[in-house]
């Protein structure tokens, strides 16, 4: 058995090289291998981390440009060559520690899917913003898909590779989470939650908005309602690829 760790980043000069030391103390009950997927940042995370590259087996992917974490996974996922997978953020939130924790429920068979909750422990550091939008899509998702998920958008999802064959991911950006956690559940698959703790990034800053929010929510309406409307797909897309871009130069001029 082997666990594939996919690395996305984007503009986490800070962060990267202490993450990967980090990950590199943990005592894995299986094999594992880390993929960095550098996405199109402004400097090569290559140069951050070729120690461990060369030393550490560390396999480094760089796009040439920013296309998001979405696809940054998708295509870390391809290089991937494990049976369990895990995305692993590279803010320094979450603590490589507790992956071996996570992935006893895997390993013992009880389910293929364990998703690393930060609500059980009730993280005492996190912006308000952040924590109305994951109550209120893990909410939606409750509601929805009739589940009892604590949170949905956690960086901390771990699958097996029979689940990975089950799913169509076309997400691009941050509509990553509600996506895969809404084609797992409608192929059947239970998800365990298991406690895991969460620190607020120390450095840079956070790259998810509340437009990523509203788009999250359409896309968990979209997979439970709308999976076969043209219609609904055509608004979509109006939102994701025109509306949201508009809002979001905006912002960069005016603060909303």
């Amino acid at each position: 058995m082997k666990l594939s760790i996919i690395i996305p980043c984007y503009n986490e000069e800070k962060t990267l090289k202490p993450l990967i030391k980090s990950l590199l103390k943990v005592d894995f009950p299986i094999d594992h291998e880390i993929i960095v997927v550098d996405d199109g940042s402004r400097i090569n995370h290559k140069e951050i981390i070729s120690e461990e590259i060369v030393t550490k087996k560390v396999t480094f992917i760089r796009l040439p440009e920013n296309q998001g974490k979405g696809v940054a996974i998708r295509i870390g996922l391809k290089y991937a060559n494990g049976d369990i997978f895990i995305i692993q953020d590279a803010d320094l939130e979450y603590y490589p520690s507790d992956i071996p924790k996570l992935l006893e429920p895997i390993l013992t068979k009880e389910v293929e899917v364990v998703y690393g909750s930060r609500f059980f422990t009730k993280p005492k550091i996190m912006s308000k913003s952040h924590l109305l939008g994951n109550i209120l899509l893990t909410k939606l998702t409750n509601f929805l898909f009739h589940v009892n998920l604590t949170d949905m958008e956690t960086g901390y999802k771990l699958f097996t590779k029979k689940v990975l064959n089950d799913l169509k991911l076309n997400a691009r950006e941050f509509e990553f989470e509600p996506e895969i956690t809404a084609q797992i559940i409608l192929k059947g698959y239970q998800i365990k939650e298991s406690p895991i703790r969460y620190n607020i990034r120390r450095y840079g800053f956070a790259k998810i908005n509340y437009f990523d929010g509203i788009e999250g929510a359409l896309v968990l309406l979209k997979y439970r309602l709308f999976i076969d409307s043209k219609l609904y797909q055509f608004i979509y897309n109006i939102y994701k690829f025109h509306f949201k871009k508009i809002m979001k130069k905006l912002q960069k001029k005016i603060p909303i």
